[in-house]
């Protein structure tokens, strides 16, 4: 791995650190939290798309590679579903401190699913990885906002930020590292797992808070906008 793959899969750390401090100063309508996850999810709906469908077919794996590690993505991703859903229904019940700290692990596994995400892009080779990476911290700066609304302001939302930051950065370093020299069928059944994950991500997170706040037409534009500054990235790249 070279310094500037280095640096680029620094970026959704740094851009998650930023959020932490964003937040820390500004505390967004939910409506504009509604607007930031449809630009999100149109820039992950454009990396699936344009960056990370295509590498795939690329790789020239058996159908049946691609097929059954997209199951076990989304098998995985429903797995995390039912635990998050439990934990949310365990601080339902009155278990708000321990229940929290249980949301609060989820979603570190969450960042970490998507720093291995980074990791197999890199590894892949040609411009996956920081694709990836780009479209990600999206995601990690919503992330960051979005502590205001479940836990206390200051200081400590920096602190869960950078820890997060530093989680996808991790995770992203020893995914590449496991799968550096891997041969064609790995890396394709990596990467069709981790289209079911970045499904999972877009419809059942991103889309799912973001229709908390009724839905307005600005919103729907918000969505296309994220799509098309992906593209029109991609296309003057």
């Amino acid at each position: 791995m070279n310094r500037s793959q280095l640096l680029l899969m620094a970026v959704p750390a740094l851009v998650a650190l930023a959020g932490g401090f964003l937040a820390k100063v500004w505390h967004p309508s939910r409506r504009a939290r509604s607007h930031i996850q449809h630009f999100a999810a149109g820039v992950m709906l454009a990396a699936l798309a344009v960056e990370l469908l295509p590498d795939i077919e690329r790789e020239h794996a058996s159908r049946w590679v691609l097929l059954l590690s997209f199951s076990a993505g989304a098998l995985l991703m429903f797995g995390l579903k039912l635990l998050t859903e439990r934990l949310e229904h365990r601080t339902g019940d009155g278990a708000s401190s321990e229940g929290a700290e249980g949301l609060l692990v989820a979603t570190f596994i969450d960042v970490a699913v998507d720093g291995v995400i980074i990791g197999a892009g890199f590894a892949a080779g040609g411009e996956t990885g920081a694709i990836l990476a780009i479209g990600l911290s999206v995601e990690l700066l919503f992330l960051g906002l979005s502590l205001t609304t479940d836990r206390p302001g200051g200081w400590r939302i920096v602190a869960l930020s950078g820890a997060l930051g530093a989680t996808v950065f991790l995770c992203a370093l020893a995914g590449n590292w496991a799968l550096a020299g891997a041969n064609h069928h790995v890396m394709a059944g990596v990467l069709s797992a981790s289209v079911a994950a970045l499904l999972y991500l877009v419809t059942e997170e991103l889309l799912v808070e973001a229709h908390r706040e009724p839905e307005t037409p600005v919103a729907t534009l918000v969505l296309f906008a994220g799509f098309l500054a992906f593209w029109a990235v991609r296309l003057w790249g």
